[in-house]
């Protein structure tokens, strides 16, 4: 059986409809049939081939380790009832019995077994025989508890407030609001958030990472002090290489605020900071006495980190620890979209297909979306063809092929991802001269097909620039897993209702869909336990979140779809979903309002 490319979908909904005997079947009859890929945004097999069976263990587990869900929470299922519901799903397969109704194929499953077993049994044993077959076999259904779905929902949740000053907030930021759902094991987004102390305002970041997490990880720690940097003035910079030539203290120039899960990693720290100093000191060295420009400094920080990513990895490090560490980050890729905030002055860098979005309220109360960023690849036709244009006419078809760069990557902006910046030969010496598991590694030594005219690839984010306005209430930052499962109206509208509390009392709307008195009440039933402590999130991320993830066909949190797509295991939540990363900061109206008022 072939598929005319490596990453053609596969139609899920059928199969999960089909075998409704066990929230699990389905999805592990689907890992039995469907083609495996390592990155659904990096694809390294192009071209037809075969549907095969993935095996990457020797059992199915039921859990992801990244998941605050481990298998205790359901105790009915124990290890050797695992390998019974494994059996069935294969069973299932064999038989092909996809199709058939779960009466049929239940009694198809038992029909085999009994007729063999009848020649060898008595038959006061072989009828109690069928009577416990009959009862291990039967479907059994197993949820997660609204409290289990809360711990898991909010693991990585994270608030912060903006002080007030004399009782009295002189930010037009109140606050913002960030939470993560893994889906890859481990997570391969990243967020960041910060206060810059040497200038105004504030940075907030999404990070998207591919082919592992390395290369976001980097991006999230260093990527905000190349901006703050860019954004110091000569005088502040001066001050900061002389205190570190005395070996003095150096000023502080940012604020974080972080998860506890948001580490940083203390081993490349000093490499990160010689980086860092070398920027600052050619900034010194090229200092034009002109006033910062925030746009270009976004710009000059994004593709500064990028360059010292690319040469990090060339000229390797002493320490081998540490020299895997820049090759590992250099191979792997990161997409970003980052905010910076300073009074009435929004700014959106964006690299890559996350998006920023504004909440904009209405006279009328109503909500609509403002996008702040374009998505970096295939569905943008300037961005087409802008990568056309900057490589030969022989490469117009190759360039972009199936919708992704050379056929193989889906953002045409990202950090990192060398095999696209690189020259072959660069590539080979880097590999051979590294570390033996860089060299062992096959898709570190692919190269894409039709690598002509590198680099294919760059760093250099779009810039957006918005003034705010009393109107616009709050900016969602937010990785493509998000956007892929929500439209952006109805995003802007389940935050804003959440932020004003109306969603309670908005009339429930059906969209055309034909209710039953039956599925009216329980609508409505679910509404009234959506008030209630269980359900009610102190966290906007958290509330959008469950929706992009819980929501069924009339927009409400459906607890039993919620329930069995939290408790995939690591093999196939990836299948269903992408990691979600989600920032909700919210605008003072009032302060934004006055400095409105000032300027005009």
């Amino acid at each position: 059986m072939l598929e005319s490319g490596c990453c053609s979908s596969f139609s899920a909904l059928s199969l999960v409809t089909s075998l409704p005997c066990f929230p699990w079947a389905a999805p592990a009859a689907l890992w039995m049939l469907a083609a495996s890929c390592c990155d659904r945004r990096m694809c390294v097999c192009p071209g037809p081939r075969r549907i095969a069976i993935p095996v990457r263990s020797s059992r199915l587990p039921l859990f992801s380790d990244a998941m605050p869900a481990p298998t205790q929470l359901f105790p009915l299922i124990r290890n050797c009832e695992i390998g019974r519901i494994y059996n069935t799903v294969c069973y299932c397969h064999h038989k092909h019995l996809c199709c058939l109704s779960p009466h049929l194929a239940h009694n198809h499953l038992r029909c085999a077994p009994q007729k063999k077993l009848a020649t060898l049994c008595p038959k006061e044993n072989f009828n109690q025989f069928i009577h416990a077959r009959s009862y291990v076999s039967t479907p059994q259904r197993f949820y997660l508890t609204p409290p289990q779905v809360n711990s898991i929902l909010k693991a990585n949740e994270y608030s912060f407030k903006v002080p007030e000053f004399d009782g009295k907030n002189v930010s037009s930021i109140l606050g913002f609001d960030s939470n993560q759902l893994p889906a890859n094991a481990p997570i391969e987004d990243r967020r960041s958030a910060a206060t810059c102390l040497q200038t105004r305002g504030m940075l907030l970041g999404v990070f998207d990472g591919h082919a592992g997490c390395a290369c976001a990880q980097a991006v999230s720690e260093r990527l905000f002090y190349y901006i703050a940097v860019s954004l110091l003035p000569h005088e502040t910079l001066l001050e900061i290489e002389n205190a570190v030539e005395s070996g003095r203290a150096l000023l502080p120039i940012l604020q974080w605020h972080k998860h506890p899960n948001d580490y940083f990693s203390k081993e490349a720290s000093k490499l990160y900071f010689n980086s860092l100093r070398t920027y600052w000191q050619e900034l010194i060295d090229l200092n034009t006495g002109e006033t910062t420009d925030v746009k270009e400094a976004l710009i000059n920080a994004f593709k500064r980190l990028d360059n010292d990513i690319s040469l990090e990895a060339q000229v390797g490090d002493p320490n081998s620890f540490l020299n895997y560490l820049v090759l590992r980050v250099a191979f792997s890729g990161a997409t970003a979209c980052v905010a910076h905030v300073d009074g009435v002055d929004l700014h959106i860098a964006n690299t890559g297909d996350s998006r920023a979005m504004l909440g904009v309220q209405e006279e009328d109360g109503s909500w609509s979306a403002v996008t702040l960023s374009y998505d970096h690849n295939a569905q943008n036709e300037s961005e087409i063809e802008r990568v056309k244009l900057e490589h030969p006419k022989s490469e117009e078809k190759s360039v972009v092929k199936q919708d992704r760069l050379l056929g193989l990557l889906m953002p045409f902006r990202a950090f990192g991802d060398v095999k696209f910046k690189w020259s072959i030969e660069l590539q080979k010496r880097v590999i051979e001269s590294g570390p033996d598991q860089l060299n062992d590694n096959e898709y570190t030594k692919f190269i894409p097909p039709n690598y002509h005219t590198p680099p294919y690839l760059t760093a250099e984010p779009e810039v957006i620039h918005h003034k705010l306005r009393p109107q616009d209430k709050f900016l969602v930052l937010a990785t493509d897993g998000l956007w892929e499962t929500m439209h952006r109206q109805d995003v802007v509208r389940i935050v804003g209702e959440y932020l004003t509390g109306v969603h309670h009392q908005q009339p429930i709307a059906v969209g055309g869909y034909k209710v039953t008195l039956g599925q009216m009440h329980g609508l409505l039933t679910e509404r009234r336990a959506r008030i209630s402590s269980v359900f009610e999130d102190q966290n906007a991320a958290t509330h959008l979140i469950r929706h992009a993830v819980g929501n069924n066909e009339f927009g409400t949190v459906d607890h039993e779809r919620l329930s069995k797509m939290l408790s995939l295991p690591e093999e196939l939540a990836r299948m269903y979903r992408d990691d979600i990363t989600i920032i909700v900061v919210q605008f003072n109206s009032h302060i934004v309002g006055a400095c409105q008022n000032e300027e005009f």
